[in-house]
């Protein structure tokens, strides 16, 4: 929903711009004074503004949607067979509801921290970053992800935290 607003209000404010760049334009040619060269310039000036105008429109229009939070928002609501993992960031540990899960679990990790900011990454074997969002004292973050293969995958802290956030290091184990 707010990708749709977002999205819509982008294009009425360019809309505006246009129409006030249109009007300053317009005005512009009543004036005599100008030699021929500055009105060569004005015309390029002015396919460069509509040409810039167009390039954002549509590259507002094709980006905005794309959002990664648009299609999550979507999809992102707890059903039944959605795991609630309560995730606690407290400097140098991750405290969690559950630390084991199967192939094919889809899990809400509802993110907080008890002292100070995290970031809550959650990471393959390989250490592909796969999922992330901020821990924050006193306000809760879901990030939602569906496990689809087996392994030990590692959550880590992505936000320096204090001298020993290189050791803020969670494992998880997902069976096939």
């Amino acid at each position: 929903m707010y990708q749709t607003i977002a999205l819509f209000l982008t294009v009425f404010f360019e809309f505006l711009l246009a129409l006030a760049f249109a009007f300053v334009y317009g005005e512009s040619k009543r004036k005599a004074e100008y030699a021929p060269i500055q009105e060569k310039g004005y015309k390029i000036r002015t396919y460069w503004f509509f040409g810039l105008i167009g390039v954002m429109g549509i590259a507002t229009v094709l980006t905005l949607d794309e959002l990664p939070y648009h299609g999550s928002h979507a999809e992102a609501t707890t059903t039944a067979e959605t795991k609630v993992v309560d995730v606690v960031g407290i400097q140098y540990n991750w405290e969690m509801s559950e630390e084991s899960f199967k192939v094919g679990d889809k899990v809400e990790f509802v993110v907080t921290a008890k002292d100070v900011t995290h970031g809550f990454g959650l990471y393959t074997e390989d250490l592909e970053l796969v999922a992330q969002t901020q821990a924050m004292p006193e306000y809760k973050n879901s990030v939602y992800f569906t496990f689809t293969e087996p392994g030990t995958y590692k959550i880590l802290c992505l936000e320096y935290c204090s001298i020993g956030h290189h050791v803020m290091v969670k494992e998880i184990t997902v069976q096939p």
